[in-house]
């Protein structure tokens, strides 16, 4: 009888084995400000770019929902949390849907005093600029952020009416094209008018789905929660981290880094250009 093949180096068909690197557990914990410094995200070009570089954070359980009971945050833990303070305190806008806002009811950006101070020693403004993507401009003055007298808020989009007065400081940003929202020339305004270089999207998934079809993201961070949830789309909840139109072709992501805390999984993925990008 013939020996068994040797997995280790023969694959089937005679050829060489894959060789696969597990997460190892080697090494020493880090912490979170520890991670934002070591992916240069309070570092900043010379020039203006044309465009912000474009992060988006979100979380999913392993079967893929991007919500429970139509919120995300019971997806969430600890350390996802702790990650998603991290991204904002170094960047210049967070960018988020407006569906986003209200289902989450968004309160002030940065709420910590201690890392209002942080970002003002590393030649910040105090807070991120709140970069809010509205079609209707349904927006209650009521939401947490546009009570904030001290929210710095743009709202992107297409129609020319105005929220109703709130106390935070509202700006706009009307970029369209055949009638509808421009996102591109929207982001690329936020550079030129605002002085944003580092965007973090925070969802919701049909903005993630819209800026991957634009190419205008460069980075995904997501974070797998050990949960299995299963179910179908009711009532307009969204079941995955982006939604909308098929992307084609599929985007092929770089995985960049790993980590866990417990059984959290936090994945980094770099995001190619679109072909036909310049350096692409």
């Amino acid at each position: 009888m013939d020996p068994q093949p040797d997995h280790h180096r023969v694959a089937a068909g005679g050829s060489p084995a894959l060789r696969l690197e597990p997460l190892g557990t080697a090494g020493d914990a880090v912490s979170v400000e520890q991670i934002v410094d070591g992916l240069g995200l309070w570092e900043r070009p010379q020039g203006p770019p044309a465009r912000p570089r474009v992060l988006l954070n979100m979380v999913s359980t392993v079967d893929g929902r991007a919500t429970l009971g139509g919120r995300s945050r019971a997806l969430s833990g600890p350390a996802d949390r702790a990650l998603f303070h991290g991204l904002r305190a170094a960047v210049d806008g967070v960018l988020v849907g407006a569906g986003t806002v209200r289902t989450e009811r968004y309160g002030r950006i940065i709420p910590d005093p201690a890392t209002r101070e942080l970002r003002r020693r590393r030649g910040l403004s105090e807070e991120p600029l709140a970069c809010i993507v509205s079609g209707r401009l349904a927006l209650d003055a009521d939401i947490p952020l546009l009570a904030e007298p001290a929210a710095r808020v743009a709202v992107l989009t297409a129609s020319p009416a105005s929220l109703p007065a709130a106390a935070a400081d509202v700006e706009y940003v009307r970029e369209r094209h055949d009638g509808l929202l421009d996102l591109q020339a929207c982001v690329a305004a936020l550079s030129e008018r605002f002085a944003v270089r580092l965007l973090l999207c925070e969802g919701g998934p049909h903005l993630a789905c819209q800026l991957l079809a634009d190419g205008l993201l460069d980075e995904l961070f997501l974070t797998l929660s050990p949960k299995l949830a299963g179910g179908e789309p009711a009532g307009g909840e969204a079941l995955r981290i982006l939604a909308g139109g098929e992307l084609e072709p599929a985007v092929e992501l770089e995985l960049l880094g790993t980590l866990r805390y417990g059984s959290q999984l936090f994945l980094r993925y770099g995001v190619p250009p679109p072909a036909g990008t310049p350096g692409a």
